[in-house]
């Protein structure tokens, strides 16, 4: 009985870790701080601009720089999340980035890895 309890609260408390990531992962994106967003992402990952080729494999690094240029040229100003939901240890979150113009879509895709959920994927059209 000990041991189930003790899986249980582990289990939970683990959920309870990926949806305080998610949520902060969120208000990163609704303060338009690219530079907070680039702490999430995975070492490699792929990044999808609008008008342009995905580019597949890239560093964190050389991502994060690319994001900042992306928010900077466009005028991000916020966020506006859609959905968020976790399925199969793959967390996804949608929503929209906001500017003065239309804006534009937003899809990024979370795995957990090293004990802590990191972007695997940003597609923004």
């Amino acid at each position: 009985m000990k041991k189930l309890l003790i899986i249980m609260i582990v289990f939970f408390a683990s959920i309870a870790t990926k949806a305080q990531e998610g949520s902060n992962l969120v208000n990163a994106l609704k303060s338009a701080n690219a530079e907070e967003v680039s702490n999430y992402f995975d070492k490699i990952l792929d990044i999808k601009f609008p008008d342009k080729e995905e580019i597949k494999s890239i560093g964190k690094n050389q991502a994060g720089i690319a994001l900042k240029s992306f928010f900077d040229n466009n005028n991000i100003k916020g966020f506006e999340l859609s959905s968020q939901r976790e399925m199969g240890g793959t967390m996804y979150i949608a929503g929209k980035l906001t500017n003065a113009g239309e804006g534009y879509k937003l899809s990024i895709m979370m795995r957990t890895k090293e004990g802590k959920p990191q972007i695997i994927t940003v597609r923004i059209s």
